[in-house]
């Protein structure tokens, strides 16, 4: 018997978890009282982890072609077969496909080896959605500027949405007990929607006007004179057109709801000044309004003043800190000059890619057309199963790193066996910065290897060995954190260089950890002249940072 901290990892929450491992891979799991993010609770899907300890249905061996081989033989037709690809139709030949149950070191090898190496930047991550995009739109960085912790500071709440109650339980105890100290809850729902916790005010909207209400608010808050943060870059003409249908009788009009509701809820949001905004799940003009309400009502930069826009994925944060997406580069960089070099000479690259890749629908259509002839997916995404059955069957080469086997080998040309979550050993972020260790709770079982190890063991077949010389999951750790603080002189939030020297030891007992403190407490942004930027409609990509 033993006791081992580690991690749920069933959402972007980051809760901690204690487990008591015993003999046959039984597993009493209960939540962690010492983890900031949840102090002791745990939700039914985290309590259902105890069920993942059984191998039936696992992947245990390599497959080529359905047929079993050793890992040996196997890494070396990957090297061959990847190196011809590439040699022969260049850098953009090879895309990625990632899950959003990585861990940090599985997501930097990744993003290290595509980009760095491969010289493409082609990865399909549809879960992480746009929340990363819209911070840096509108703070030059993709920040989440509060924690968990500002639940319990806010004066006022307002939770849109019935995802969170349904996905999210342990946020949702969080909210009760600030209600019960005083806060005030306002919950926001599309008719039929999950109805949530108890609240001071419950507004039942119509579908498709969640925006028009958080447009409307930020409309009312320049009205009553709220809305004047200093230095926010505001659109030309934004506060003319956002006049238009997002006056309170508009907006009630849209909403289904009564005109003396909406100025109701106006009314009290406006009054407190400590105000927090859950969101999960919303679409692309929500997750914008709610920033923009925030920055400009100059709710944010301060104890118990934040939005929250909750990203998919176990370890969204980690993902997107690594830059393992299309659109980044690593390390919070995007693909200027000066980043462009900072990680061609910490990387030691062979051929950096110069600018982002393709995903969605965009990828596949490059791989219809023969563009992309290699696909290498990692890990579990429901979400992108059909994405991933048309691909698959588009390129020449396909690999499948999972730990749950598919039959007839499910039309892949390699399947390799990966690590399942309670065997995953390396950190993940949380939804609010907070970096914490995944600690192997079992072992791994037959010939199932880490994620980060068969991309090691790929490129090291492939020549690149200098670059890639991991044997642990430390190492990778300790490589991530040096590349935030490399040339970093402060434009970047993300610097991670207090554990830059940390040792195995150190890395095996870490403990959890927030970086960032209060980001934007001063007023300055991480834009190029500090300044934040309101989102305006059809302009809420990168491309508004100038």
């Amino acid at each position: 018997m033993a006791i081992v901290r580690s991690q749920c990892g069933q959402c972007a929450l980051g809760c901690g978890i204690r487990v008591l491992t015993g003999e046959d891979r039984d597993l009493r799991i209960e939540g962690d009282p010492t983890h900031p993010a949840n102090g002791g609770l745990l939700c039914a899907r985290g309590r259902a982890l105890e069920l993942g300890e059984g191998l039936d249905g696992r992947l245990l061996h390599p497959l080529v072609q359905g047929r079993r081989q050793g890992w040996e033989r196997v890494i070396a037709q990957l090297a061959r077969r990847l190196s011809a690809i590439r040699a022969r139709h260049g850098p953009g030949s090879i895309a990625l496909h990632v899950g959003g149950g990585l861990l940090t070191e599985d997501y930097y090898v990744a993003n290290k080896l595509m980009k760095g190496f491969f010289g493409s930047a082609h990865i399909h991550a549809p879960w992480l959605g746009d929340v990363g995009r819209l911070q840096r739109a509108a703070y030059g960085e993709d920040v989440m500027p509060g924690t968990l912790e500002d639940v319990g500071r806010a004066g006022t709440i307002l939770l849109l949405g019935g995802q969170i109650s349904r996905d999210h339980p342990v946020l949702i105890d969080r909210v009760q007990a600030a209600r019960a100290d005083g806060a005030r809850l306002i919950h926001v729902a599309t008719a039929g929607e999950q109805l949530g916790p108890e609240a001071d005010l419950h507004l039942s909207i119509a579908a498709g006007s969640m925006a028009r209400l958080i447009g409307g608010l930020l409309l009312h808050c320049r009205d009553a004179g709220v809305a004047k943060a200093a230095g926010l870059v505001v659109p030309d003409g934004y506060w003319d057109d956002l006049r238009r249908g997002h006056d309170i009788w508009s907006v009630a009009r849209a909403c289904a709801v009564p005109p003396a509701t909406i100025r109701g809820f106006y009314e009290t949001w406006v009054a407190e000044g400590r105000a927090v905004t859950l969101a999960a799940g919303t679409d692309r003009a929500t997750a914008a309004a709610i920033l923009n309400l925030h920055l400009a009502a100059a709710r944010i930069g301060r104890p118990g003043t934040a939005p929250f826009l909750i990203g998919g994925g176990a370890n969204g944060m980690g993902a997107r800190e690594v830059g393992c997406m299309a659109d980044g580069l690593a390390a919070h960089m995007g693909f200027d000059a000066g980043a462009l070099d900072r990680a061609a000479r910490f990387w030691g690259a062979r051929d950096l890619v110069r600018g982002a890749g393709l995903e969605g629908e965009a990828l596949l259509r490059a791989m219809r057309d023969g563009e992309v002839k290699a696909l290498w997916s990692i890990g579990p995404d429901e979400a992108a199963s059909d994405w991933l059955r048309e691909a698959r069957a588009l390129v020449p080469l396909s690999i499948r790193a999972t730990d749950r086997g598919e039959p007839d080998a499910g039309g892949w040309t390699f399947q390799l066996p990966s690590a399942a979550w309670i065997e995953k050993d390396g950190t993940l972020t949380g939804m609010d910065r907070l970096i914490s260790r995944q600690r192997r709770l079992l072992d791994l079982p037959g010939e199932a290897r880490p994620d980060w190890w068969m991309l090691t063991k790929v490129a090291q077949a492939m020549g690149w060995g200098d670059a890639f010389h991991y044997e642990w999951a430390a190492d990778i750790y300790r490589e991530h954190v040096r590349l935030t603080a490399y040339r970093n002189d402060g434009a970047r939030l993300l610097n991670l260089k207090r554990h830059a020297p940390i040792s195995n030891p150190a890395y095996a007992e870490l403990t959890p950890w927030r970086w960032g403190e209060v980001p934007f407490d001063e007023g300055r942004f991480a834009t190029p002249d500090g300044r934040p930027r309101l989102l305006a409609p059809g302009d809420q990509t990168d491309a508004a940072i100038p």
